[in-house]
């Protein structure tokens, strides 16, 4: 069983026929084609187009997650870290620090009056720097804690006083 094919115009038998698709492969038995193991042009552009598409799709929804990220720990920082370093302080001199004194006094004793008597600090590791590069602003007492004191981030604007301020108040 001799059975013959063409490929452009020469007669091929079946036995030619798979040691051409063992050594050639498929694509050069029908189109003609050298055998290689490069990717073509066309193919590494399809690559690229598909990369970029998503991407497009994935980028925008990781970089709101960020901008979350960094009003969860201005929160965090507000709510527990300084709140909790600014109790102890309480704990230890009986009164929070003024707002002259500011948010230094958990780092170092405060020389102004009223100067605490029984500082047993520092109570903050680090300078209290809020996500955005900005200084917690605070105040004791508060206009909104009238008892205890206001602690707050101007958030990612750096503006005061609008809805995307991170505070200890409501």
């Amino acid at each position: 069983m001799n059975t013959h094919l063409t490929q452009k115009g020469k007669n091929i038998s079946r036995r030619d026929l798979a040691l051409i698709s063992e050594r050639k492969g498929l694509w050069s038995l029908v189109f003609g084609l050298k055998s290689s193991r490069a990717f073509t042009l066309i193919e590494l552009m399809i690559v690229v187009i598909i990369i970029a598409a998503l991407s497009a799709m994935v980028v925008p929804r990781l970089s709101n997650r960020s901008e979350q990220a960094k009003i969860a720990v201005a929160d965090a920082d507000i709510n527990s870290n300084i709140g909790l370093a600014l109790k102890l302080y309480k704990l230890d001199n009986g009164r929070y620090p003024t707002t002259a004194q500011g948010l230094k006094a958990l780092l170092s004793k405060p020389t102004s009056s009223p100067a605490p008597q029984n500082w047993n600090g520092p109570y903050l590791e680090t300078d209290p720097i809020d996500p955005w590069k900005e200084e917690y602003k605070f105040k004791s007492p508060g206009e909104h804690n009238t008892s205890g004191y206001d602690l707050y981030s101007v958030g990612p604007d750096g503006v005061e006083g609008n809805e995307d301020d991170i505070k200890n108040w409501e």
